[in-house]
């Protein structure tokens, strides 16, 4: 499988995981932080993952950092979160679909935001299981969870 085909198969996975996410919690749960933890919120770590797809696409079309930012204002809401989400992952998915003729440095930003990807996954994991909530079947399967 060509490198190209591979990259996007893990974006299109990893956009398909937080969707079914952000569907199964709902908007009361996205003020939900973890209880005597030092945590943010739930919409917080997705304000982090929308950030991330922005600010790593803006770097990978110039070719270089330009700094992190994100368009979502609300955390807090689902509709705002949800439309985030979609717009992000077309952002990402077309800078992603740049990697055949990436320079070293955006190909290392390609890796980083799909590390980036999977960082928060996993840190919402810990959220789904402190928070007891229900976990959606693409994270059981994906990740093996009970």
């Amino acid at each position: 499988m060509p490198l190209e085909t591979a990259v996007q198969e893990h974006f299109e996975r990893s956009f398909g995981l937080y969707g079914d996410l952000v569907e199964a919690i709902g908007e009361a749960v996205l003020s939900s932080r973890l209880a005597d933890l030092p945590s943010n919120t739930i919409g917080a770590q997705l304000w982090c993952v929308i950030g991330g797809r922005e600010s790593y696409s803006r770097a990978i079309k110039a070719g270089q950092w330009s700094g992190f930012s994100c368009s979502l204002d609300d955390p807090g809401s689902a509709v705002k979160v949800k439309d985030a989400l979609a717009r992000s992952a077309a952002v990402a998915r077309e800078a992603s679909e740049s990697i055949a003729s990436a320079n070293d440095l955006q190909s290392g930003l390609i890796i980083d935001l799909l590390e980036h990807e999977a960082a928060h996954q996993g840190q919402l994991i810990r959220y789904l299981y402190g928070l007891r909530l229900s976990i959606p079947a693409s994270w059981k399967s994906r990740y093996a969870l009970d």
